[in-house]
């Protein structure tokens, strides 16, 4: 079972290569506007995950950098997603807004969010 969950992995990352999306052309100004707004944000993810990847390809899609946080393979980071958020589940972004957490846990809300803060018009 392990292997095939991670061919299946490999097959989820390869395809997300080949077929990556492309991002938004901000000028210059704009674009620093938005670093500056998701400087805020951290994703708690595993690499291969199905639902991480979706949401990556949204963050790629809107040109959005949000700091990726390995919960598989760091402990402190999945330390911090049980304690903190309360679930040990990915994808989970983190919000922190006016000294104010929020854990934002399911893939199509992070995408909905991600895509209600930085759309362009």
């Amino acid at each position: 079972m392990k292997l095939v969950r991670w061919l299946l992995g490999r097959l989820i990352l390869l395809l997300n290569f080949v077929f990556s999306p492309k991002g938004i052309k901000r000028s210059e100004k704009e674009q620093q506007a938005v670093n500056e707004k998701s400087k805020s944000l951290a994703l708690y993810q595993f690499n291969a995950c199905p639902f991480c990847v979706k949401v990556r390809r949204a963050m790629k899609r809107l040109t959005v950098n949000v700091e990726l946080r390995d919960a598989k393979n760091n402990s402190q980071y999945r330390e911090e997603l049980l304690t903190e958020g309360g679930k040990s589940k990915v994808p989970c972004l983190r919000i922190e807004q006016n000294g104010e957490v929020q854990w934002l846990y399911e893939s199509s809300d992070i995408v909905n969010y991600l895509e209600e803060q930085f759309k362009t018009n």
